[in-house]
């Protein structure tokens, strides 16, 4: 089972500046974080149920980096939940998705993610976050 939304990924090209755009509007990081095999720096911004992470690439020819040299700020990822991520990694497999990631990687927070390539489902990366069932 995919879903709900778990946050929705913001590519940035400065993390502190973005930060404090953010706390202007009243949202506050949660946590901040590197992970230095994706090439980026991160915070959590809570935001209801839903949480707003910002990314900003920590070296140019990161992925991240490339799509901020081509598109620019501003969306770069949804992010759903599933409780078992190997199971629908092999599911939208199986289904025909294009999959970035055929088997989990190390994720924020220690999650295990992985993305679907945006040409399988309109224009849109889209980010598979292993919670496990219950509260997180």
């Amino acid at each position: 089972m995919i879903g709900p939304l778990d946050h929705v990924g913001i590519a940035v090209r400065h993390l502190e500046a973005a930060l404090a755009r953010y706390r202007r509007l009243g949202l506050a990081p949660e946590a901040i974080e590197d992970i230095p095999a994706m090439g980026v720096r991160l915070a959590f911004l809570a935001a209801g149920p839903v949480r707003l992470e910002l990314l900003e690439p920590t070296r140019p020819d990161a992925a991240l980096g490339r799509f901020l040299e081509s598109r620019g700020e501003g969306l770069h990822h949804v992010a759903l939940r599933t409780p078992d991520i190997l199971l629908e990694i092999r599911r939208l497999r199986d289904e025909g998705f294009d999959l970035i990631d055929l088997e989990p990687r190390t994720g924020a927070l220690g999650r295990k993610v992985a993305f679907v390539h945006p040409r399988s489902v309109q224009g849109v990366l889209l980010e598979l976050v292993e919670v496990p069932d219950g509260p997180s």
